[in-house]
C-alpha cells in the first residue's frame, strides 16, 4: 500500500462552495500539483510565479482562486461591470479554452466572463464591454487595441494572470505585455505561470510584482517532458514519411492525434494526403481564417475528427487532455518546441506516445534536442514504412495499408483529391 496520500481537495484548501459544486459536477476533486501549491497563496492575494509544464492543470491553478477572490473576497471592489479580473494568453485558441473552462468553473456564479482575440470584429468585444464583464481573457494586441480605445478599463482590475509568459515573450508580445502593466498603476494581485523561466521572465516577474512567490510543481531535476509520454524516434526517408505517418495512424489504441509540420505549405500538403487515404482530418495553420481554425479545433476537441496537421505557433494553446500521440512530421527547430509539442499528449496523467520522424536532412536539429534535453537517443535507428520495427514498435497491425478509405474532405483545407494512381 502506498504511504502517499491523495492531494487535498479544492473544499479542503477553502475554495467557495459555488465553485467546487460546478468543478465536481465535471468529475474535478482532488487537485493536482501545482493547484495544491498555488490556491493558499492565491486567495489569500500573494503575488506568484507559477512554474509548471503545459498539461498539469495550470488553468484551475489560476482560475479557481481567480474566480473566488473575484466573487466573494474582501479586498476586491464589487462587481460592477467593469473588470476586476485580467487574464492575458498568448494564443486566440488558448483564449478560447481558458474563457471556457472558467465559464465552466463559474457556472454557479454572477459573473460574466468575455474572451478577447485578433481576427474578429471589434463591435462585437466592444459592445460586451458596454455591457459589463467582471473577467476578461485575451490575447496582448487585442487587450491593448480596446484599451486605446477606451473601450476596456483597467482602473479597477484587482487581479492579473500572465499565462504561458515563455510562449508570449516567444511570439515578440513582451512589448504589448509591457505597455498594459503599465496602466496597472493601482495595487492589484500578479499571478504568472511559465513552463521555463528565461531572463527577459525573469525581468519581467522582478520589475512588475510585488515579493513574489516562486512555485515549481515539480523537482528542480524534473525532466522536461512527461513521464507518461513514450518517446520514439527513428530517421525516415523524406518521400517516405507520408506511408510511414499513414500506418503510425493505424495503431492500436490510437485516439485524437497532432500531428506537427514546420512550415503551412507541409501542413497543408500532409493533410491532403491523409485525406486521400481516408483518414478523418483537420488542418490549422496560419493561412487559414480564425472561423476555419476554431471550425477544425472544436471538430477536433468534440471527437468529430480524430486527426489535427497542426504548425507550431497554430498549435499553441490546443489544450486537449485525451490526446494518445503526437507525430513529429518534421523535427522541431529547437528542445523547447520539442517540449511544448509532445506535451499535448501524456497529459492530466492519461499516457502518450509520441513519435519523431528525423529526416536525413534533420540528424543535426536532433542532436542539439536530445544532447538538451538529455534524452539518451543520439543515433535514431533508420525505419521505413515496411520496417517491421515500425509495426512492432508502435503496435501497428500485420498488413495493414496505405490507405483506409475513399477520399475525403480536409476540415480548414481543399477538396478531396482523388487517389494517386500507379503506373501498372
Amino acid at each position: 500500500m502506498s504511504s502517499e496520500s491523495p492531494r487535498p481537495t479544492f473544499t479542503e484548501l477553502g475554495v467557495a462552495v459555488e465553485i467546487t459544486d460546478a468543478l465536481e459536477a465535471l468529475g474535478i476533486n482532488r487537485t493536482f500539483a501545482i493547484q495544491e501549491y498555488t490556491l493558499p497563496i492565491a486567495l489569500d492575494g500573494h503575488d506568484f510565479i507559477g512554474q509548471a509544464r503545459t498539461g498539469m492543470g495550470k488553468t484551475y491553478g489560476f482560475g479557481v482562486p481567480l474566480l473566488d477572490r473575484v466573487f466573494d473576497s474582501a479586498d476586491v471592489a464589487e462587481t460592477d461591470g467593469t473588470p476586476r479580473a485580467l487574464v492575458i494568453v498568448p494564443t486566440r485558441e488558448l483564449a478560447v479554452q481558458v474563457g471556457d473552462d472558467l465559464q465552466r468553473a463559474a457556472t454557479n456564479l454572477p459573473l460574466k466572463i468575455f474572451t478577447f482575440y485578433g481576427g474578429t470584429p471589434y463591435e462585437e468585444q466592444i459592445d460586451a464591454l458596454k455591457v459589463g464583464v467582471d473577467v476578461v481573457v485575451g490575447t496582448p494586441g487585442r487587450l491593448l487595441d480596446l484599451h486605446k480605445r477606451g473601450a476596456l478599463s483597467l482602473d479597477k482590475v484587482a487581479i492579473l494572470v500572465l499565462d504561458e509568459a515563455d510562449e508570449m515573450l516567444d511570439l515578440g508580445f513582451l512589448p504589448d505585455i509591457e505597455k498594459i502593466l503599465r496602466a496597472l498603476t493601482h495595487q492589484h494581485q500578479t499571478m504568472l505561470f511559465s513552463a521555463t523561466m528565461p531572463g527577459a521572465i525573469l525581468t519581467l516577474a522582478r520589475s512588475f510584482l510585488n515579493k513574489p512567490v516562486h512555485i515549481r510543481a515539480e523537482t528542480s531535476d524534473a525532466s522536461a517532458t512527461h513521464k507518461t509520454t513514450r518517446q520514439v524516434v527513428f530517421q525516415a526517408h523524406k518521400m517516405d514519411k507520408e506511408a510511414i505517418t499513414a500506418k503510425i495512424l493505424q495503431s492500436k489504441d490510437r485516439g485524437k492525434t497532432i500531428i506537427f509540420a514546420r512550415t503551412k505549405r507541409t501542413a497543408a500538403q500532409v493533410a491532403e494526403d491523409l485525406a486521400s487515404r481516408g483518414f478523418s482530418v483537420g488542418s490549422v495553420h496560419g493561412d487559414m481564417g480564425q472561423p476555419a481554425r476554431e471550425k477544425s479545433l472544436n471538430a477536433f476537441r468534440t471527437g468529430k475528427i480524430d486527426i489535427l496537421v497542426a504548425t507550431d505557433v497554430a498549435a499553441r494553446g490546443i489544450d486537449v487532455d485525451d490526446v494518445t500521440h503526437v507525430i513529429n512530421y518534421q523535427t522541431p527547430d529547437d528542445p523547447m518546441t520539442y517540449v511544448h509539442r509532445i506535451g499535448r499528449t501524456g497529459r492530466a496523467g492519461h499516457n502518450g506516445t509520441a513519435v519523431t520522424l528525423v529526416g536525413y536532412d534533420e540528424t543535426l536539429k536532433w542532436t542539439v534536442i536530445d544532447n538538451e534535453l538529455e534524452l539518451g537517443q543520439p543515433n535514431p535507428p533508420q525505419w521505413f514504412s515496411t520496417s517491421p520495427e515500425l509495426l512492432e514498435t508502435l503496435d501497428i497491425p500485420e498488413g495493414v495499408t496505405e490507405r483506409v478509405g475513399p477520399p475525403t474532405k480536409v476540415l480548414g483545407g481543399t477538396a478531396p483529391r482523388p487517389p494517386r494512381r500507379t503506373r501498372k
